[in-house]
């Protein structure tokens, strides 16, 4: 008896196959204990502020890295909040400290959050936690030399979605006395835009996502809240679906596709889902440059 299809063409075990990027990738570990290592570095090579609280709970938590010297630009310098990846339900900040290497060199401070995980939390409160970093790093700025007026948001797999989420955030009714252009520009690397797919794998079992959540948590199909520019950038050797997903929202909210979003979609050849953060932590990538060129820095 042949599988029946459930989604975009695809049989059960082809769309689980589509968002396990761990088989899709058997080089994984090895990819992330290289990670790994050079963040350990990170924390000898760079002044970092590490494991800041910025909400109630143990897992709010967030590290800071300074580019050297005090920036000569006035109000502070730029500051990009990094969101990380892990299928919301996996992974840790302190995984992703060796990122620091891309961006700070340039004279960008980054802020890499730490979140709760499901399914100790829900989407809901996961979403929420996000928006408070965002939140707070922009109240907390000028403290660690930061400018306020320039806030930049970034994130991967998992966190690339909640990278679109932020975007279509309304600021002041989120918390009053916060701008409505609280976000300069944001990058969004190798993320999921419809959820719906993501609750017909093997994921769901874990997740628990509801029909309601789909709705409200998928950014394709809500619109940014502001028209701050977007990269859209995934690895070319990823799976079809990401690369689907990629271009469905690039449709969703540029301008071509009838939103009003400057939405660039960098699609890197040779490189896949896990490999993008080594080119987002390498100086003279094209990615990097373009997210500089993005924050004034290039």
């Amino acid at each position: 008896m042949t599988e029946s299809e459930i989604y975009q063409g695809y049989t059960q075990v082809e769309l689980d196959a589509q968002y396990d990027n761990r088989s899709r990738v058997p080089e994984h570990v090895d990819i992330h204990a290289a990670f790994q290592a050079d963040g350990d570095a990170v924390l000898a090579d760079f002044n970092a502020r590490l494991d800041i609280p910025f909400g109630p709970s143990p897992e709010e938590t967030l590290d800071i890295y300074l580019p050297n010297g005090v920036s000569s630009e006035a109000g502070g310098a730029p500051v990009n909040v990094f969101l990380h990846g892990g299928y919301w339900f996996s992974r840790h900040k302190n995984d992703f400290r060796f990122l620091a290497r891309g961006l700070v060199p340039a004279g960008a401070i980054m802020v890499v959050v730490n979140y709760a995980l499901i399914p100790s939390v829900d989407l809901d409160e996961l979403v929420r936690q996000c928006r408070a970093a965002v939140a707070w790093t922009h109240d907390n700025a000028a403290s660690f030399g930061g400018n306020p007026e320039r806030i930049y948001v970034s994130g991967h797999s998992a966190g690339g979605h909640l990278t679109a989420m932020m975007m279509a955030t309304d600021w002041p009714a989120f918390r009053d006395g916060l701008p409505g252009d609280l976000i300069k520009a944001t990058t969004a690397l190798s993320g999921i835009y419809d959820l719906a797919p993501i609750r017909m794998t093997f994921m769901q079992e874990t997740l628990q996502f509801t029909p309601d959540q789909v709705t409200r948590y998928s950014p394709e199909f809500l619109r940014p809240a502001t028209n701050a520019p977007l990269i859209i950038g995934v690895g070319g050797d990823e799976s079809e679906e990401f690369l689907r997903q990629s271009d469905a929202l690039m449709k969703a909210w540029g301008a071509g596709g009838g939103g009003s979003t400057d939405c660039s979609l960098m699609v890197l050849d040779g490189i896949n889902h896990f490999t993008i953060l080594g080119e987002y932590a390498n100086p003279e990538s094209d990615l990097t440059r373009a997210v500089a060129r993005q924050m004034g820095l290039g």
